[in-house]
């Protein structure tokens, strides 16, 4: 059966899953999603385009960023992604974010296998996904209310045993108190892309990095 989600939700990272702490490894992992209405999809790219028609104004043409090249939060001055921020704040969608601090994991040991770090964050934040767009239904919103979940691509993470993950917590709501409206968040609407081509990722990733950096000590 098709469906028609209203919403999306664009999730990037920041920081890494590893418990190498104080020998390579991040204190912080953080999880973000951009969360808009389907139909708003393009004032995000204006966002984008806004931010690096900006950065390209004092800048000699053959150093200016390309039209189609993604924008990277961590690739910018503090000057920039000041203005990056600034501008996500006046968009018309909703930020969430999920931070870990890993040195105060009471049993860290249950994170280390491959992806465990991230599955649990996803399901926390997804969580609070479908909190947002369950309150937030309008009656005259295009869509059946549900969320397709657009995560930034990588190579290592298996997306099909992530939606079995979100599937599995699905059938055992009680057992795990596994708090997402189901009726929102569904596993069948996993979509993964590079940033290239969901430009919303671009913004999840300025959002995640942005929360990153305030909390990560400095070397």
């Amino acid at each position: 059966m098709a469906t028609h989600p209203t919403f999306v939700a664009y999730i990037d990272e920041s920081g890494d899953e590893g418990f190498r702490l104080g020998a390579g490894s991040s204190a912080w992992f953080v999880l973000a999603g951009v969360v808009l209405r389907r139909e708003k999809d393009r004032a995000v790219l204006a966002i984008v385009d806004e931010v690096r028609n900006r950065l390209n104004q004092d800048r000699k043409p053959q150093y200016r960023i390309p039209d189609k090249k993604p924008l990277h939060f961590r690739d910018l001055k503090h000057e920039q992604r000041k203005f990056f921020a600034a501008r996500i704040a006046l968009g018309d969608f909703r930020t969430v974010c999920v931070m870990v601090h890993k040195p105060d994991l009471t049993s860290p040991e249950k994170f280390t296998a491959q992806n465990r770090l991230y599955f649990y964050a996803v399901r926390l934040l997804v969580e609070r996904v479908s909190w947002y767009c369950r309150d937030h239904r309008r009656r005259d919103d295009a869509g059946d209310g549900s969320v397709e979940l657009v995560f930034s691509n990588r190579a290592s993470l298996d997306y099909k045993g992530l939606a079995a993950y979100l599937k599995y917590l699905e059938d055992n709501k009680v057992a795990f108190d596994y708090r997402a409206d189901t009726n929102v968040v569904r596993p069948t609407q996993i979509a993964t892309f590079t940033h290239g081509r969901r430009v919303g990722l671009q913004v999840a990733d300025a959002v995640a990095s942005g929360y990153f950096y305030a909390v990560e000590p400095s070397a």
